[in-house]
């Protein structure tokens, strides 16, 4: 049994990256088939063990925050919607919080992608967080005014990252990032989707779309909106759901998407709803829409798959991987999504893809592994 660090930026943006967090902490703990002591790095006001049910976990670690944290997670908390989520400025705070308590771990394992630690690690990547202005055009990454402070704070040094430093990424599309940025490659797992139970036969099914995830400006939620829009005005009685998560940091987009519901009857926003409430309307409805170009993986695409919907997606970033590339699923623009929407519906069109392609249980294999690898190299 080793005593392992999980470091995580912040849980407050209940997203995707909290989801592999929670389930590295799921995999590793000895309370949960796991072998390992777990403690949990990060600085956040979200309870994980109150996060972690709407993942379909149940997480029990840990946690070691700072002093400040509760102080300092709310102030990023208040000013995100003036200057951002400032996730690399979170991640290079949070290592060298952890930096103070290394000695007392055999492994860290990153789940806020990489960062220079002074212990062997694991780094799981979903998109390289500094050094950005080394990533070529196609990744369409603008480093902030900060990155050069961020990354010499919290960042492993381009072509000497140690070797007792395993990179993992969320795609092989992370992973070719990965390599531009650091000059090696990172192994590909992919994150962690459960299969949603009992889907209803697709003959029963509502005609309707889900959006899923973070209700946020990044996620581009009105655009979905927008979609639906004219999918309807082609004559097709389309409905939507928007099911997600409302940091507070996102209140006034939050409020601007609330307010395009009311003005239409079509329209429904759920927002922090239990995991059983998401399953009920993955399983009911026939389409699942997200319209994030650059998606480094897509989990919300991913549970669409898991709920035996149809599923559409910007042709960017990691999601063609999600998708397994096919053209009548992927989409370059609003209008091409309305297009494939309509003629899905026209043609009666089911799915293809096998629900159960990202299943949780190769997940926790798949890091198990590279853990007991890690440590055996010690």
């Amino acid at each position: 049994m080793a005593r392992v660090a999980v470091v995580h930026n912040t849980l407050d943006f209940r997203g995707g990256a909290d989801a592999v967090a929670l389930s590295v902490c799921d995999a590793l703990d000895a309370d949960h088939r796991g072998s390992h002591d777990v403690d949990l790095f990060t600085i956040a006001e979200t309870d994980p063990g109150e996060l972690a049910p709407r993942f379909g976990l149940d997480v029990d670690v840990p946690v070691r925050e700072p002093p400040w944290a509760d102080r300092l997670a709310h102030a990023f908390g208040t000013a995100t919607p003036w200057i951002g989520p400032q996730m690399a400025a979170r991640s290079a705070l949070v290592s060298q919080f952890f930096r103070r308590h290394a000695d007392d771990y055999d492994l860290a394992v990153s789940t806020t992608n990489e960062l220079s630690l002074p212990i062997p690690s694991v780094q799981y990547v979903h998109f390289p967080q500094f050094h950005l202005d080394r990533l070529p055009d196609r990744f369409d990454a603008t480093p902030g005014r900060l990155d050069w402070l961020w990354s010499r704070l919290g960042a492993p040094t381009p072509g000497e990252i140690p070797e007792d430093v395993t990179l993992v990424a969320n795609s092989a599309w992370t992973a070719d990032a990965v390599e531009a940025v650091y000059g090696r490659s990172a192994t590909i797992v992919y994150p962690p989707v459960r299969q949603v139970p009992d889907p209803i036969p697709w003959d029963e099914r509502e005609l309707g779309a889900v959006v899923v995830g973070r209700i946020a400006p990044d996620r581009r939620t009105l655009e979905a909106v927008d979609v639906v829009d004219r999918v309807r005005d082609r004559g097709h009685d389309l409905h939507l759901h928007v099911v997600g998560t409302a940091p507070r940091a996102y209140r006034q987009y939050v409020d601007r998407v609330r307010r395009a519901a009311r003005n239409r009857s079509y329209v429904h926003v759920e927002t922090d709803v239990p995991r059983d409430r998401l399953e009920t309307l993955l399983r009911a409805h026939r389409y699942g829409l997200n319209v994030r170009p650059d998606e480094s993986f897509g989990i919300g695409v991913a549970e669409f798959l898991a709920a035996g919907m149809i599923a559409f997606a910007p042709d960017a970033g990691g999601q063609r991987e999600v998708l397994d590339g096919q053209s009548d699923r992927l989409f370059e623009s609003r209008g091409e999504a309305v297009e494939l929407l309509s003629t899905a519906i026209e043609s009666g069109d089911r799915p293809e893809i096998p629900r159960d392609r990202f299943g949780p249980e190769r997940f926790r294999t798949e890091t198990r592994t590279l853990v007991a690898d890690s440590l055996n190299r010690l």
